[in-house]
């Protein structure tokens, strides 16, 4: 494969020696660089050099990479700054790497607080089903840098893009764009919420074209200023122009040579689960696989085959009418109450590390969901005080383990104290779950095979 995109001789520093920190120091390397990596944790694992952060002289360096997650006011950020040394990220080289070495290639980008990955692998079936080699990559699957690396270029690339890459990237162009919600997020990172929107909103920048959450107030007042084309969806009937739900069927006024007439995407019972959220986030999938051409019978096909990846309000057993279901990766508030809305009595476990998010909003709009509360982690307390002022009489139960196995098996024996036919005990910890698991996959792990050993003994 050629690489006219050179490097050679330069002198670059990448902070982070974490997946995407590995994944740029290879791809720079290739094409001359010479590079190091710096990382907080001195035993962090690399084949390139691995610095200690604290012994890094910035002045050895020509330019910096700059690995999502690591804030601007980073001392090595404002280093690199003050010394006025260039600032790349992993997004953006990429897309200098496909300029030449793929200039046909197609990105679609999609962003937003919660259901994210579903979306782009669902897009990503769908243009599969429609012909075209695509994947989902950035902060799903592959980084976009191996992506776009690869001898063989891929038709079209569906790009899941966190607050912390739009916030670094400033180059990567889009032949259309999706934000599916914005809500409280990262809020420790980014300083404000209306710092952590404004940087989901850069998105914006770089596309013609946008499908639009028509059902967030977030979005609506926060992209009214921009010009371009802006396709809405929701699970309301469509005006002319947007997506939506038209009785029992998904239907597209949109993407039509006539917008007074409407296509068919999909019956509402071919999405699977069948619940609020997955269908809008289908919605939003089909308007971004509308944008590269692919017709309603392939978008049909797919929505048909897919479901949702593990840890996604995932049934993990069911037995005397009571449903255990695993939404571990409801990491927020935001994907908390989507997930608890969508049940009816619920014996909820949540608690971990709430990025500085507020719980008082999510336990008010799901008072009445919550039988009971099964409550760990290091910010438990506030999901308790929400909880104490909006239904004091809902019983709470706080947990500590010595291990996460131990303590999801504990949480689990004390759900089933209280679950009886007809409720559903759901892990959707509206928080992130690195104070006591590995991740959110992790934890979902650890409770399905808690329920494996408790209850279905």
């Amino acid at each position: 494969m050629t690489m006219p995109l050179s490097f050679d001789g330069q002198r670059i520093l990448i902070l982070g020696a974490g997946v995407t920190g590995n994944a740029v120091a290879r791809s720079l390397v290739k094409r001359g660089a010479a590079v190091s990596i710096a990382d907080e944790n001195p035993a962090a694992k690399s084949e390139h050099t691995v610095i200690d952060a604290k012994n890094v002289v910035i002045k050895d360096f020509d330019s910096v990479v700059v690995s999502p997650g690591w804030r601007q006011d980073h001392p090595l950020v404002v280093a690199a700054m003050s010394a006025g040394l260039t600032l790349l990220n992993e997004v953006d080289l990429a897309w200098q790497i496909k300029s030449e070495i793929a200039p046909g290639q197609k990105w679609l980008a999609l962003t937003g607080t919660n259901g994210k990955t579903t979306t782009v692998e669902m897009v990503a079936a769908m243009l599969k089903s429609g012909g075209l080699k695509a994947t989902a990559c950035g902060n799903v699957g592959e980084t976009v840098i191996e992506v776009v690396d690869r001898s063989d270029a891929f038709d079209v690339l569906v790009l899941e893009l966190s607050s912390f890459q739009l916030h670094w990237s400033k180059q990567a162009q889009f032949v259309a764009c999706a934000i599916l919600n914005i809500a409280d997020d990262h809020i420790d990172w980014h300083g404000s919420f209306d710092a952590y929107a404004k940087a989901k909103l850069t998105i914006l920048d770089r596309a013609t074209t946008a499908v639009l959450n028509a059902s967030d107030g977030e979005i609506l007042k926060r992209s009214s200023h921009w010009q371009g084309r802006k396709v809405f969806y929701s699970l309301e009937t469509p005006a002319p122009g947007e997506i939506g739900l038209v009785e029992e069927l998904l239907v597209d006024r949109a993407f039509v040579q006539d917008p007074q007439e409407a296509s068919m995407f999909a019956e509402l019972a071919e999405v699977k689960p069948t619940i609020p959220h997955n269908v809008s986030n289908t919605l939003a999938a089909a308007a971004l696989a509308r944008t590269v051409g692919v017709s309603h019978e392939d978008i049909r096909s797919a929505i048909k085959a897919f479901r949702p990846g593990r840890h996604r309000i995932e049934t993990v057993h069911t037995a005397d009418s009571i449903n255990w279901v695993d939404d571990s990766k409801a990491t927020n508030p935001h994907a908390a109450t989507a997930s608890l809305l969508s049940h009816e009595s619920v014996i909820w476990i949540a608690g971990g590390l709430a990025k500085g998010a507020a719980m008082e909003e999510l336990v008010e709009r799901t008072a009445k969901r919550i039988k009971a509360a099964i409550l760990i982690g290091t910010d438990r307390a506030l999901i308790e005080a929400a909880l104490i002022k909006f239904c004091p009489d809902v019983p709470r139960v706080l947990i500590d383990g010595n291990s996460s196995q131990e303590l999801m098996e504990k949480v689990v024996s004390a759900a089933q104290g209280f679950a009886q036919s007809g409720d559903t005990v759901l892990l959707a910890p509206a928080c992130a779950s690195m104070d006591q698991f590995v991740s959110y996959a992790d934890r979902g792990d650890r409770f399905a095979a808690a329920v494996k050993k408790v209850v279905s003994k």
